[in-house]
């Protein structure tokens, strides 16, 4: 199920009714997504130490069907506070970034951190280990190669990161992946003070707030990102954080909508 918002109508945003009512909530179960509806996502929200945002997520309908494993601790509302103060921005500019930037849940359904292996950043990380990366490419083209590709795609992608460390090593195959909700490449561990790549990729495994944080370092880490955050510049936020490309996902527009959604007022958005 896709993630149900305000203004939704059917037989999805129906179930959804039926399990807020289960969780104490007195919503008629007319299959419109409405302001009571929004309102009962946000009270579930609250109680359960998700980030109040009145949309049902993955994260949000999984703990509304009693599905979040013990082990499992997802964003919380405090998390993102935490990450405002330390960027010293708005709590409205924290999530919007987290709305539109994150890839949402942080782990897979088998509890691992989402994972995806970049075979370009392999080679790469493989030649400045002072490994052979033409002949790894040669052997290992799916998991070795000069080109963007060959992802397997979910769980698949770490299956891909263990054959990737026995023909490299551990270091490499971290480094060549990009890490949990925010997708945060491993090779920036010792620019963002992890003590090692390993220690990094610890860090990645133990929760969604590690994963927030890992991004409030990578942002501290980018003045002219970070600034550009702080300014609510949105353009050059996204311009810096997704490439040049930015405007062909509408980005920046993205960005700036969540962000008054959430309570802020001053945007930027280029003309």
């Amino acid at each position: 199920m896709d993630t149900l918002k305000q203004g939704m109508v059917g037989y999805q945003v129906a179930e959804l009714q039926q399990l807020l009512n289960n969780h104490g909530q007195r919503l008629v179960v007319d299959g419109d997504f409405g302001t009571k509806t929004f309102a009962a996502v946000q009270a579930v929200q609250r109680r359960a130490g998700l980030v109040v945002d009145g949309r049902a997520g993955p994260k949000t309908l999984a703990v509304l069907r009693g599905q979040v494993a013990k082990e499992v601790v997802f964003l919380s509302e405090a998390d993102l506070q935490r990450a405002a103060k330390a960027l010293g921005v708005e709590l409205a500019a924290v999530k919007a970034v987290n709305l539109v930037e994150s890839v949402g849940c942080g782990f897979g359904e088998d509890q691992r951190p989402r994972i995806l292996l970049e075979r370009h950043v392999a080679y790469k990380r493989a030649d400045a280990a002072g490994m052979d990366s033409k002949l790894l490419a040669a052997s290992y083209p799916n998991l070795v190669n000069p080109k963007r590709g060959g992802y397997a795609g979910g769980s698949h992608e770490w299956s891909r990161f263990a054959n990737l460390a026995s023909i490299t090593s551990q270091a490499v195959a971290i480094e060549a992946c990009s890490w949990g909700a925010f997708q945060i490449m491993g090779y920036h561990w010792q620019l963002l003070g992890y003590a090692s790549a390993a220690d990094f990729m610890a860090a990645m495994c133990q929760n969604e707030a590690e994963q927030l944080a890992a991004f409030v370092r990578f942002i501290q880490a980018d003045a002219e990102l970070h600034q550009a955050l702080r300014a609510r510049d949105w353009a050059e936020f996204a311009r810096r954080y997704n490439g040049p490309a930015y405007r062909d996902n509408l980005y920046d527009t993205k960005l700036a909508t969540a962000y008054q959604r959430f309570g802020g007022q001053r945007d930027k958005v280029a003309a």
